[in-house]
């Protein structure tokens, strides 16, 4: 894990946020599924998850490394009935991981804007880690499943993260392969939540008129 305290002390007197440990570990259990989740906002983009769901894995493991953190996952689910407690519960605790991690949010940039391609498909993420969760989409997905996940859960992920992370996040897609839009989508969250945590080393406090998020 990436240890910014140096970038905190080189500063200039500015006295930019100390992010030595920005890790979380989250676990939940219900009668639908058993997660436990480790994360390192300041990783190297490392994973080891295992959800049941193929494809499910390795979108996981492709917002890990385009954002740069270091996450496991390990989820028990009902897939005997479908994938969609095994998809939102694994959100749930991802979010909650991230707001774990984040703290106060002290001296991080906060907003971020990113734009993914993936051959003919594209998505686009716009957020603000600002502690009130809130969610749009625009788009769809051209087939309805990939593999053993259902795309429109790419979706319904996002939105579970955004909730439980408090992240205001706006979200489209565009193309015509479900797995290059779904992919798309999961890399360009990656890449807009990596900008936003990041620590501007000009800034100690919270990015805030309020003083909090």
């Amino acid at each position: 894990m990436t240890d910014h305290s140096d970038d905190a002390r080189a500063d200039g007197g500015n006295g930019a946020a100390d992010v030595s440990d920005r890790t979380a570990a989250v676990s939940r259990e219900t009668a639908e599924t058993t997660i436990d989740v480790t994360l390192a906002i300041d990783g190297d983009g490392d994973s080891a998850v295992e959800t049941g769901i193929g494809f499910f894995d390795h979108m996981l493991e492709a917002f890990a490394k385009h954002g740069l953190f270091d996450l496991t996952v390990q989820c028990d689910g009902d897939l005997e009935i479908d994938d969609h407690h095994t998809v939102e519960d694994v959100a749930i605790v991802l979010g909650e991981a991230f707001t774990e991690a984040l703290d106060d949010k002290r001296g991080i940039v906060r907003y971020a804007d990113r734009k993914v391609p993936l051959d003919e498909a594209v998505a686009g993420v716009v957020v603000d880690v600002s502690g009130r969760p809130h969610f749009d989409f625009d788009g769809a997905f051209s087939q309805a499943q990939i593999g053993g996940f259902t795309s429109d859960m790419a979706r319904h992920f996002a939105y579970s993260l955004a909730m439980n992370a408090g992240l205001t996040l706006h979200a489209e897609v565009t193309g015509v392969n479900a797995h290059h839009e779904v992919e798309a989508l999961f890399k360009a969250l990656a890449r807009a939540l990596d900008d936003a945590t990041r620590i501007d080393p000009r800034r100690s406090d919270t990015p805030s008129t309020k003083g909090k998020l």
